[in-house]
Formats: structure tokens, sequence, C-alpha cells
């Protein structure tokens, strides 16, 4: 009985998600007749005036990109494919329906197993092998980042890795530990304490920790999709709440968290390529919460702050860093993230991207002077739908912008990326009662609690 109960508890939980979804895919439905007109003409235009010209590269490669549902990787598809390189593309089963598999840019697409998964690295070493693959760029998930370092000495033999080894991804990722490392090489960072059982946080003195005076924040150190977005101020005016915000969080030896000092400031992230510890692909952007648009910003003292840190980790791979600058000036490194960044959509017209990932005598690259912002169309329509006064502001966005998944030359990933992958992903929660918290059209999921 008990259990009965239990499940009709729980069901209407569970149908709530129905409505939404079926809301969702209706707006998509009704959005496919013009996509898909704008796709033929594009397609027409191409059989008529021919393909956009490609360089012809002195040593050309095979190179293999992983996360082909995420933007990032179509970007750097396109950019290796522009300048002469073959370009193989993978991903888990659960995203095969992906858009860019269609791309001009990709000549092979195939699946592997999730990165948790035992036969992993053993796939994608198979995959080098019968591909020829000359250079791995693995365009990781905050979840297989750690998975692919560890693939990494497996597949060297056969190819080169440009990520991080294993104990570099693991004090990258670690809060805790890539805070007190920076502060080791007199790189500011905010205040900041491991916390691994609320009652830490419980009696921690905030009035006066180490001459930082709050208020402070809980942050979970592994990649938490819901509660990341949580920046609840926590400070010594009330205790007895600090306590009770961090009873109700999933603290624990296991899962430990950290209590960091809050800044008030402007956010910014960045994204960066390194070789040897020298940065050879930089960018910086002022930030948000739901980062879906990018414009390049010259921020001289973060750029400095990371090419120190790189270069004193002597790291190749690619890193991506989070800041705050205060209103004097001050920046402070809140966490690094060792992956591609959305932000190298910003380089859509660069010539120069793909020999900085691939040529170690390559010049260092910058987004060019006259690349324009970044954004995704579908998710600014969904801002306008959502905020109907907002419409000057959006279509301010996408007068000066360029979308970051359309190409004039390369239209289908637009397409299908917003009537293949995204519904099959709906249609997939939908059939299994499956709940998500929204559409991320730049990572190609749904973001979904415990998701990846």
């Amino acid at each position: 009985m008990a259990r009965g109960r239990a499940s009709q508890q729980q069901r209407p939980n569970r149908l709530a998600m129905v409505p939404k979804t079926l809301g969702v895919q209706a707006l998509l439905l009704a959005a496919l007749p013009a996509n898909a007109a704008v796709t033929a003409l594009a397609l027409a235009r191409r059989a008529v005036v021919g393909a956009a010209p490609r360089a012809v590269a002195d040593n050309p490669r095979t190179v293999l990109l992983s996360g082909g549902k995420m933007t990032k990787a179509l970007q750097l598809a396109r950019s290796f494919h522009r300048a002469g390189h073959r370009v193989v593309l993978v991903e888990a089963p659960k995203y095969r329906f992906t858009g860019h598999r269609f791309s001009n840019a990709v000549d092979a697409f195939h699946t592997v197993p999730p990165p948790t998964d035992p036969g992993y690295a053993q796939a994608l070493l198979e995959i080098v092998v019968r591909e020829r693959v000359d250079v791995y760029v693995p365009v990781c998930s905050p979840a297989s980042s750690r998975y692919d370092a560890l693939a990494k000495p497996l597949l060297e033999p056969h190819c080169e890795v440009l990520h991080c080894d294993a104990d570099q991804i693991e004090l990258l990722d670690d809060k805790y530990r890539f805070a007190t490392t920076a502060a080791s090489l007199g790189l500011p960072v905010p205040d900041t304490h491991l916390v691994t059982d609320p009652e830490q946080v419980a009696g921690f003195d905030f009035d006066d920790s180490a001459g930082h005076a709050g208020p402070y924040i809980l942050k979970s150190i592994a990649y938490d999709p819901v509660h990341r977005l949580d920046l609840t101020e926590l400070d010594g005016a009330d205790t007895g709440f600090a306590a009770g915000r961090a009873r109700s969080k999933p603290i624990s030896e296991a899962n430990p968290w950290i209590l960091q000092e809050f800044v008030r400031g402007t956010e910014y992230c960045t994204h960066g390529t390194a070789r040897d510890g020298e940065l050879t692909v930089w960018c910086c952007c002022e930030s948000s919460a739901f980062q879906l648009n990018y414009e390049m910003v010259d921020k001289p003292a973060i750029e400095e702050w990371v090419r120190t840190f790189v270069r004193e980790l002597k790291l190749t791979g690619q890193v991506s860093f989070d800041f705050l600058e205060t209103p004097d000036g001050q920046v402070r490194a809140i966490e690094c993230n060792p992956r591609t960044h959305s932000a190298i959509t910003m380089f859509y017209n660069h010539p120069g991207l793909a020999a900085a990932y691939l040529d170690e005598d390559a010049a260092p690259v910058v987004p060019l002077p006259d690349s324009r912002p970044t954004y995704w169309l579908y998710w600014e329509l969904w801002r306008l739908l959502r905020h109907p006064r907002t419409v000057r502001e959006r279509l301010r966005v996408i007068a000066r912008g360029k979308d970051a998944i359309f190409d004039l030359d390369d239209p289908l990933p637009f397409l299908l990326v917003h009537h293949l992958q995204i519904p099959s992903l709906l249609l997939h929660n939908l059939r299994h009662l499956k709940d998500w918290i929204r559409v991320d059209v730049n990572i190609g999921k749904l973001v979904e609690p415990a998701g990846d």
C-alpha cells in the first residue's frame, strides 16, 4: 500500500512535464517552415555559386573532435575543415541525431559509449586507428574532461591529444585546489574554504575570516547543473539562515563543496588553448548565468593572470576561466573549467584558428577586429516570447551579431539542431516521462536534474 501511495504521489510530478514538453515541440514545429525555407535558399545558392573556397594545408591532418552535440564542436569542425583538414566527429548514442553530423565540415561521424562507460577509451582508440587520426581535440562536457584525460595515455601512441593530463584536470576541476594553487602563485582569488559537513558552515566566523568580511556563497566542487545557479549570499547577520542553507545542500565527505567569498563586480569568462605553457588561442567576454551571447573585450589584467597560471603549470590543452572584476579594477579568478569554452564561436571568421590549435610554431590568435558578437537565434526568440518588452534589445542583438550555428555555406546544422536534435531529445523525455529544466540550444541538450 505504501508503495502504491508513493507511486500515486510521484505520478502527478512526472506528468507535469508533459504540457511543457508538448508546448516546446509546438513552438519548434511552428518555426520549422521558416527555417526550412532559409535552409533551402542557402542550399540553392551553394548549388549555383559553389562552396566557399578551402585552404590547402601544408600538412593536412585528420582531427578527431568529441562533444558532437555542442556548438563549440561545430565551430572547431568548420575551422579545421576550412583550413584544409579532415574532421571526424563523435558523440554518445543519446545524441546520435545531432544536427552537426550533417555539416559539410564533418567527414565522418561515430557514436561512442558515454565517458563513464568502461569501454569509452577503447572506443576512441578504435576510431583513432580506423580513421587514421592525427590529433584528438576533446570538446568536453563537465563530466567528460576527466575521462578524456584518462584515455590520453592509451591514445598518445597513435595520435596527439590536445588535453591536460589527468592530475592537472583533477586540480583544475577542483574549485578548492584551484583556488589554493592560484593563491600560492600570488594570483588573486576570493577567500575560499573547503566544506565537507554542513556544520562547518554553521560554525563559520563570517565576520572575520582572515580579514575577509563576507558575504560568502556555497558552491559545489562537482559540476551540478541545478545548484550552480544558487548564489544566495550568506553572512554573519543570520548564521541560522546560513546553517540552514548548508544543511539543504548535498554536502558530504564524498561530495565536498566550498564556501567562497562573494566578490561584487563584473563577471568575465575566457577561453584559452595552450601548448607547453604558452597561450596560442585567447578570448575574453562578459559573462552571465545563461551564457548565450559572446563579444570580445580587452582585459589585459585577466589575460596576464591566465598567461601566468598556464605558464607556471606548463599546461597543454584547453582551459576556460571565470573572473570577477571589482569596481576599482581588481580581478580575481573564481574557477577554472579545463575544456573548450563556447566563446570559441567568436573565431567563426578567423583563418588562423586551426593552425593555432595544430601547429607548434603558429602565431597566437584572438578574435578578429571585425568578428561580430555571437548569439543563438532560437534562444533570442524564446527570450522575446517570455519578455515581449525586450523586443528592441533582442533585435539589437540579432542586427549587430551572428548566429553561432547558422552558416550560409553550411546551413543544414541550423535546420537539424532545432528540428531533429532537440525534438528527438524532447520526444525521448516525453516517452519516459522524464523531467527537464530548460532547452540549451548551445550545448544541444535538455538541462536535467543531475544531468551532465
